[in-house]
């Protein structure tokens, strides 16, 4: 690409020859203005250099004040470096590298105009209008070709000068800019550096907000590609990330107006739980950040996060120490270069007359005045020139000379394997590298790997980026004085020493920087919208665990949450237990009433041909007293522990019993039933009443009860499971599972409504013959026995179906059967059987046989005691006797009970 200047003069002689005429002037004497504003050194290859000797300039002036460290250190850095690889016999042999240096006075725009410098030997000049003020023709001076280029510090002005630089192919290796957009190998494909890029660093201090503990900081930047880019980075890489997020992002304006950083502090403290602050900003900025928290009482309340650019500098902290106190911040690894500290104790403005900027910094670091042109006004003082650095002066090396010294090594050394590849072994430089490709340049920098001044690798990714290597610093205040602290390093992963870190409040605890604070186990978090950092803490409530962070989720129907409610477990499983106080009371009655049947049973064996246990039909009754001792018996299997055997035993024995006793008591009523009603037509006697007769009708009716239980095994044979739905409380701590039979309700209904069937029907025959005299067998008792268990049975549906949603469910109704059950034994106990035994043995003289009478004796005593009740309803008294005595026998009936017995009459 060729550029046409028509601008170009007799001046740019004078231009050209500027570092000579710095070399002749007065060694107590400050240059000229004009001519101040480059260093030139010869050499068979000249590299450029961009440092910012000067401050930005105020009202228009485009330089300002000198700056000591990050000027003048970092400018004799790269002197320094190449008079060492000029004087190693090793590296680029017999080839002398020179160097045309540059002041960007802190300012892009600036800096681009200077950089036109580096670029002027590729352009061509059309001189034929141009004419020297005689008339003559102008002799240019023939400007360096310069190969490659040491700078920027400021990336605003390495992405200004990269794009000018680019167009002419010239590499440029920074020292000191950091700014991720320079990783744009498409844009900036020219630029390399020798500091980690800010993407790096806004890792590492994402990586430390993270380690802090800390969700929901605020970043503050300084306006321009550093700070905004770095932000901009930071920000980028916690979305990609997560886990932090981000309050607020201010901008510091360039030119900041008065009161503009009181308003960013409250603005700051408008999300006072965002503690934390990570700061991408210049030093000025930092200070006048900090300067307006302790303006505002804010000392103590902000947690920063300092870049690079605040690092382990005094400048910002100077009589801000308070405020400053705890702040963490950043910067490139790096070592104090001894060979350097020497090599700049030992300048002078004898031996240093290169360096066209060295007198000014004379004045500045010794507080003196050079002469009547100095610089520096209003100073009293005189300089001698016998003043010595780092005795007259505090002396502390700049951070960033490792990195120009390594950025000018890199540069040789990519010349070094440049020339042994091109000039094979030539003394100085070959005719091949006479005009040196900067393409091809770049490629062998991008390619070098060295150990750099610093005895750390110096190498370059395809971006031309190194590698990110940090350390870690905090700002801490002791007794005596404060200091910044290294806490850590970061290369690739962060190594933080928590132990060594201190905080302003004194506490060893990390403070907060979060927006929610953690939930609590068992607790999910609900999201604010749009602010992840951000939450609501919701129990997780009822059978529900805490599944993840954000949710949760319902237990398996079998089990409940943990005490943390942060798993399942399963829910304990119960069984009525014998010595429950729902067990213990029908387990009572049920011995009881065992006892008392077992004693029934005994007196009836051991009296069995008595008159009483004949007239009571003995075949029958020990059919029915089984039956009653069954329905206590049952008791004991619907308590026990369900397991096979239990189930099957309930299955069979809890209609068992009642059936054996309705059936027994049915027969026993139909047959006194027919009996009657036969008398009434004929004398002769009704079919079927004999024992055998009534044990066959029994056991017939029974038989359907256990061809009903045995269908129930076939179909659905007997199991256990666990019921975790009757008492699944609204607290799950309170929720069990019940062990069951598999008997539902439904079952239980068909079980127990054959034997209600009987008891319904028995109980309609009582009512049939209740007319039947007392003297005739047990036709009254057994009415007594049916009303009343009719009763207990129509107590016992509402209070077992009542409760079917009761959590005491099992209990009740597992009490309520087995009570119902024996007190419809004790009733038939009580009423057929007591007053028979109370005879039996204390009573034994009414116990003796009387003489027969025939069936049709007894049939005609009945029917007129029949018939004399119902006269007796209908005629005055006296009436009836006469009537009746005119039909019945002379001979009067004894007035003792006579029991009479029906056992002897055929079928």
């Amino acid at each position: 690409m060729v550029i046409t200047f028509e601008w170009y003069g007799c001046l740019l002689l004078l231009t050209g020859m500027a570092g000579s005429v710095s070399q002749r002037m007065d060694p107590l004497m400050p240059p000229a203005p004009e001519y101040a504003h480059s260093i030139r050194l010869d050499g068979d290859i000249i590299l450029g250099g961009l440092f910012p000797v000067h401050s930005r300039g105020e009202r228009g002036a485009p330089c300002g004040e000198l700056k000591k460290e990050k000027g003048i250190h970092r400018l004799e850095a790269m002197l320094f470096a190449i008079d060492l690889i000029n004087k190693d016999p090793d590296l680029l042999p017999n080839v002398t590298l020179g160097a045309r240096i540059l002041d960007t006075c802190s300012r892009d725009t600036y800096a681009l105009e200077q950089s036109l410098t580096f670029v002027q030997a590729l352009i061509e000049r059309d001189s034929t209008d141009v004419r020297c003020a005689s008339g003559e023709q102008p002799i240019f001076a023939k400007p360096d070709k310069i190969v490659g280029v040491i700078g920027a510090a400021a990336s605003s002005v390495s992405i200004m000068v990269a794009n000018i630089l680019r167009l002419f192919k010239i590499p440029q290796i920074s020292y000191a800019s950091t700014a991720p957009e320079l990783s744009d190998n498409t844009r900036y494909d020219f630029f390399s550096r020798v500091v980690p890029p800010d993407s790096y660093q806004a890792q590492a201090m994402l990586d430390i907000v993270t380690a802090m503990g800390w969700n929901y900081v605020s970043t503050l930047a300084s306006e321009g590609n550093y700070g905004e880019s770095g932000v901009e980075a930071f920000v980028q890489i916690s979305r990609e990330t997560g886990g932090v997020c981000i309050a607020q992002s201010l901008k510091i304006p360039r030119e900041p107006r008065p009161g503009e950083f009181d308003k960013i502090i409250l603005r700051l403290l408008e999300t006072p739980n965002a503690r934390a602050v990570v700061m991408f900003a210049n030093e000025d900025d930092i200070r006048r950040v900090l300067d307006a928290a302790k303006r505002n009482n804010q000392t103590g309340h902000f947690l920063w996060v300092g870049s690079d650019s605040w690092g382990s500098k005094i400048s910002p902290v100077v009589q801000q120490e308070s405020v400053a106190e705890g702040a963490i911040t950043i910067l490139p690894k790096r070592a104090s270069i001894e060979a350097f500290d020497r090599y700049f104790k030992s300048r002078s403005l004898s031996n240093n007359r290169r360096n066209v900027w060295f007198a000014e910094f004379w004045e500045e670091n010794f507080g003196c005045k050079l002469g009547m042109h100095g610089k520096r006004l209003g100073s009293p003082k005189k300089c001698t020139g016998l003043e010595k650095v780092g005795r007259d002066s505090t002396y502390e090396q700049e951070g960033k000379v490792q990195f120009v010294m390594d950025a000018v090594y890199a540069m040789a050394y990519a010349l070094h394997r440049m020339h042994r590849d091109l000039c094979s072994g030539y003394p100085g430089l070959c005719s091949r590298m006479s005009n040196i490709d900067g393409k091809e340049l770049l490629g062998y920098i991008r390619n070098v790997s060295f150990n750099g001044s610093a005895k750390t690798l110096v190498v370059f990714n395809e971006n031309g980026d190194a590698p990110g290597r940090y350390d870690i610093y905090q700002y801490q205040m002791t007794n005596r004085s404060a200091e910044y602290r290294i806490i850590g390093h970061w290369t690739d992963q962060l190594h933080l020493n928590m132990n060594a870190m201190q905080w302003a409040s004194g506490d060893s605890f990390v403070p907060a920087s979060v927006c929610s604070l953690p939930c609590q186990t068992g607790e999910r978090k609900k999201v604010v919208k749009g602010v992840l950092c951000c939450w609501h803490c919701e129990r997780c409530e009822g059978y529900h665990y805490q599944a993840s962070e954000f949710t949760c989720q319902l237990c398996p129907y079998e089990q409940r949450p943990d005490q943390n409610r942060t798993g399942c477990q399963p829910i304990p499983i119960i069984k009525l237990e014998w010595h429950s106080p729902w067990a213990v009371a029908p387990v009572s009655i049920a011995i009881l009433g065992i006892l008392a049947t077992t004693f029934v049973v005994v007196t009836f064996v051991r009296h069995n041909d008595t008159p009483i246990v004949r007239a009571s039909g003995r075949e029958m009754s020990y059919v029915l007293l089984t039956g009653i001792f069954l329905c206590y018996f049952t008791t004991f299997p619907m308590i026990a522990a369900p397991g096979l055997a239990v189930c099957s035993f309930r299955r069979i024995f809890l209609g068992l019993g009642m059936c054996f006793s309705y059936a027994a008591l049915l027969t026993k009523t139909n047959r006194i039933h027919r009996i009657f009603e036969q008398g009434k037509r004929s004398v002769a006697a009704p079919r079927f009443i004999s024992p055998a007769s009534q044990l066959v009708i029994t056991f017939s009716l029974i038989s359907f009860q256990l061809m009903g239980v045995f269908v129930w095994f076939v179909a659905d044979p007997p199991h256990t499971f666990v019921d975790y739905g009757e008492q699944r409380t609204q607290d799950p701590e309170n929720a069990r599972g019940v062990l069951k039979c598999d008997i539902s309700d439904l079952s239980l209904i068909c079980s127990l409504g054959y034997s209600i069937l009987l008891m319904v029907t028995c109980t309609v025959y009582a009512i049939k013959t209740r007319g039947v005299p007392e003297t005739f067998n047990e036709a009254k008792p057994i009415g007594f026995t049916m009303y009343t268990t009719c009763i207990i049975w129509l107590a016992f549906i509402p209070i077992f179906f009542g409760t079917a949603q009761s959590a005491e469910r099992m209990y009740i109704q597992t009490a309520t059967l087995t009570v119902s059950l024996s007190l419809s034994a004790s009733v038939s106990l009580g009423m057929l059987y007591m007053p028979k035994v109370y005879i039996i043995i204390l009573h034994p003289e009414q116990n003796v046989p009387k003489h027969k009478r025939s069936f049709k004796a007894l049939v005609t005593a009945a029917t007129m005691t029949n018939k004399l009740s119902q006269l007796a309803s209908e005629r005055p008294n006296g009436e009836v006797k006469t009537e009746l005595c005119e039909s019945v026998d002379n001979s009067t009936p004894s007035t003792k009970t006579t029991y009479v017995s029906y056992t002897n009459h055929a079928i």
